[in-house]
């Protein structure tokens, strides 16, 4: 069985052909629950996402701000076990046809084994990983085996990276490149700002990948600010803040599926 790295490259280049950014939602895995969290990514998708990262839920993420730490903690909490992301990641594909990766952090696939993790994310569907913590120097194994079930591996750049070494970084990577927009980890914030512009300009002087930025957008004008000059907007915390602070089940899944309808109108400039 294959991954989807191609479905993802082909709705990457569709929303370029449209003169537009992609929207690419993050969600974790098993938050609140393993059956809700699968109906928030379907959401996200209904609501106008091209694109959904399934967060594997993690005890130290280094990344991530306090809200999606705070998501985490519930779905480990709730015994969130990584056959309930490959679950996430193969209910959500098979429901929508749209691309699904999972961003996690590299311990876990060492511990699960490399080949077993990347062979049943692509049985799943999955187009990729996104890997935060995992130097491209070290991910010879990772690459060999994502390469070879069809899975995109997208690395993370930040504006402190050297032109030299973004240069190395993207070369390695495939699918796109997340770039992260500030120092610092997940969360809304005021203003998205002028780093992630240069480090966008920065980055597509060393690749052909379409270039993503993700950290800190939260409405539909930090969508569009970042949609003018991006390949793809990444937004991640605002859907889980609305998620926690819904009075309910049903209402969590349909402010996911109302942000993500904002955000889509944000990216294509009809906000």
């Amino acid at each position: 069985m294959s991954g989807n790295i191609q479905l993802l490259s082909d709705t990457l280049a569709a929303a370029r052909n449209e003169g537009r950014a992609a929207l690419i939602a993050y969600l974790p895995a098993g938050f609140p629950t393993v059956d809700l969290g699968i109906e928030a990514v379907k959401a996200a998708f209904d609501g106008g996402a091209d694109v959904v990262e399934v967060g594997l839920p993690h005890s130290d993420p280094v990344l991530d701000g306090p809200v999606i730490q705070t998501a985490d903690d519930i779905a480990l909490r709730g015994g969130v076990r990584i056959a309930d992301v490959m679950r996430t990641v193969r209910e959500a594909h098979a429901a929508t046809g749209k691309p699904v990766l999972v961003m996690t952090y590299w311990n876990p696939i060492d511990r699960y084994g490399v080949e077993r993790f990347t062979a049943e994310l692509a049985d799943a569907g999955g187009a990729g990983c996104i890997l935060p913590d995992l130097p491209f120097e070290e991910a010879g194994l990772w690459r060999e085996h994502a390469e070879k079930h069809g899975l995109a591996t997208v690395f993370v750049v930040a504006p402190s990276s050297r032109d030299e070494r973004l240069a190395k970084i993207t070369a390695a990577g495939s699918g796109f490149v997340y770039a992260a927009s500030l120092m610092g980890v997940t969360g809304t914030r005021e203003s998205v700002g002028a780093q992630a512009q240069d480090l966008v300009a920065r980055t597509r002087a060393t690749t052909d990948l379409p270039v993503c930025v993700g950290l800190g957008v939260s409405n539909p004008a930090q969508a569009a600010e970042v949609a003018s000059f991006a390949d793809g907007v990444i937004v991640g915390s605002a859907f889980v803040k609305r998620m926690l602070d819904a009075p309910d089940e049903t209402a969590a899944v349909d402010a996911v599926r109302e942000l993500a309808g904002d955000l889509a109108r944000g990216v294509r400039g009809d906000a």
